[in-house]
C-alpha cells in the first residue's frame, strides 16, 4: 500500500470530525489537503473552524488551503476548487464528507431541513464532484470518496428519519452512477460507512447515544487512506465499510479505536451485518 505524498485532497466538512481525520490521516503522509467548510469563526456549540484544521493539517506534516464554503453554492465550489488548483497544481481526490443530518419523522421535519440535507448531501456531492472532476482527469490515480451508505431498502432504514435516508441515499447514488460513467477515464468513485456510530458533533441529533458507546474518527480516516492508495482503475463503485477495510489490510486489534475500550459499541444505521461487497 502506498502513501499520499504529493496528492492534492478537497475535502468538504474537514473543519471537525470524519473530515478532519481524514485530512489529518493524509497530511502526514506530507499531502496538500483543500480544507472545505462553512466554519470560519468558533463554534460555541461545535468544535474547530477552517483555521484550526489548517494549522493541525500542517502540524502534521502536510500543507493546508482553509476555504470557507457553502458547498449548496456552486459559484462558491468552483472559486475553491479553482483557488486549490491555483495553489497546488491540480487535484488528486475529492472527498465528499460534508453531510447534513436530522433523524425526525415526516410531521416534525419542516421543509427547511429538509431542503438542507438535500441540498448538503445529494446535491452537494454531486456538485463537487462535477467541479473537481476536469482536474480529476489529469491525475494520475484519481479517486471520488463519499461518505455514504450502501443503499439499503429496508423500510426500518426510513421510518422515523425519511427525510435524512433519502438525502444520504442521494450521496449513494451519486456513488453507483458517477463509477460507471468514469469507471472508463480511470477515475474511482466508491463510498466509505463506518460499522459503528462514529463519536462527532453529529451525535447531538442521536437520541439517546453516549460517546463512550462510539468509535473515534480515526477508523473511518485510516480506512479512507487505504481505498485512496489502491490503484483507481482496480476498485470503483464499492461501498466499503471501514472495519472491513482495515482487517483485509491485516488490522486485527480495533480497541484503540474506541472511545472507551471495553464498551459495547452502537451499530451504525443502514447495516445489516453485510459482508464488503
Amino acid at each position: 500500500m502506498g502513501d499520499l505524498a504529493g496528492k492534492t485532497l478537497f475535502i468538504t466538512g474537514a473543519s471537525r470530525g470524519i473530515g478532519l481525520a481524514i485530512a489529518l490521516r493524509a497530511a502526514r503522509d506530507g499531502a496538500n489537503v483543500a480544507i472545505v467548510a462553512k466554519t470560519v469563526e468558533p463554534h460555541p456549540r461545535l468544535p474547530g473552524t477552517i483555521h484550526t484544521a489548517a494549522a493541525a493539517v500542517g502540524e502534521a506534516g502536510g500543507h493546508a488551503l482553509p476555504l470557507a464554503v457553502d458547498i449548496r453554492d456552486e459559484a462558491a465550489v468552483a472559486a475553491a476548487v479553482k483557488r486549490t488548483v491555483e495553489r497546488f497544481g491540480g487535484i488528486d481526490i475529492c472527498v465528499n464528507n460534508a453531510s447534513a443530518i436530522h433523524l425526525a419523522p415526516l410531521r416534525e421535519t419542516v421543509m427547511k431541513r429538509y431542503d438542507l440535507m438535500m441540498g448538503v448531501n445529494a446535491r452537494g456531492t454531486f456538485c463537487v464532484s462535477q467541479a473537481c472532476l476536469p482536474h480529476l482527469l489529469e491525475a494520475d490515480n484519481p479517486h471520488i470518496l463519499a461518505m455514504a451508505p450502501p443503499i439499503n431498502l429496508d423500510p426500518k432504514w426510513f421510518k422515523g428519519h425519511t427525510a435524512y435516508t433519502m438525502a444520504k441515499y442521494g450521496m449513494s447514488l451519486c456513488v453507483v452512477g458517477l463509477a460507471a460513467e468514469l469507471a472508463d477515464a480511470g477515475v474511482a468513485v466508491n463510498a466509505l460507512w463506518p460499522r459503528t456510530v462514529i463519536a462527532t458533533a453529529a451525535l447531538v441529533m442521536i437520541p439517546q447515544v453516549r460517546p463512550e458507546s462510539c468509535r473515534k474518527p480515526e477508523i473511518v480516516a485510516d480506512a479512507a487512506h487505504a481505498i485512496l492508495t489502491r490503484p483507481s482503475r482496480a476498485h470503483t463503485g464499492r461501498f466499503f465499510i471501514d472495519e472491513e477495510v482495515l482487517r483485509k489490510t491485516g488490522v486485527t486489534d480495533f480497541g484503540h479505536y474506541a472511545v472507551k475500550r471495553g464498551e459495547r459499541l452502537l451499530p451504525d444505521l443502514f447495516l445489516d451485518g453485510r459482508d464488503d461487497r
